[in-house]
C-alpha cells in the first residue's frame, strides 16, 4: 500500500488498528452456526475501529486533511467505476453497432435483391423479344 501516490502515512491503515479476537472454546463449541459469531465479533471489532477512526479524524483533522481525503477518496471511486463504465459502454455500443449493421445489410440485402430482380426481368425480356424478332426475321 506504501506505493500508491495517494497514500498518507499519518492514517493509520486497518491492519494496523484491528487485532484478530481471540476465540473462545467454548463458545464455539456451542454455536450452532461457527461462522456467524465470528462474523458479527468482526462486525462488532470494525465498527467500534470504525468509530474510534472517524472520532479521532474528527477531532484532530483540519480541513486541508479533510480535502485531502475526499480528494483521494474521489479519485479511487472514480477510477473504479471508470473500469466498469467502460466495460458497459463497450457492451453497449457493440450491441448498437450490431443491430445497427444487422439492419443496414438486411436493407442492402434487400435493395441487392430488388435490384437484380429488375436487371434479370429486363435482360430476360430483351433476350425474349430479340430471339422473337431473329425467329420473325427467319420465318419471312
Amino acid at each position: 500500500m506504501n506505493h500508491d501516490p495517494a497514500f498518507d502515512a499519518s492514517i493509520p491503515v486497518l491492519t494496523e488498528v484491528v487485532t484478530e479476537p481471540k476465540a473462545d472454546p467454548a463458545v464455539a463449541a456451542e454455536a450452532v452456526d461457527p461462522v456467524a459469531p465470528a462474523v458479527a465479533a468482526e462486525r462488532d471489532v470494525t465498527d467500534d475501529i470504525g468509530e474510534q477512526l472517524e472520532r479521532r479524524a474528527v477531532d484532530r483533522w483540519s480541513g486541508e486533511q479533510w480535502s485531502v481525503l475526499e480528494r483521494r477518496v474521489t479519485n479511487r471511486i472514480l477510477q473504479q467505476l471508470q473500469g466498469r463504465v467502460d466495460f458497459v459502454l463497450e457492451q453497449r455500443l457493440r450491441e448498437g453497432i450490431a443491430e445497427a449493421v444487422e439492419r443496414a445489410l438486411g436493407d442492402l440485402a434487400d435493395e441487392i435483391r430488388l435490384g437484380l430482380q429488375g436487371t434479370l426481368g429486363e435482360v430476360v425480356s430483351r433476350a425474349v423479344s430479340q430471339e422473337i424478332a431473329h425467329i420473325q426475321t427467319l420465318g419471312k
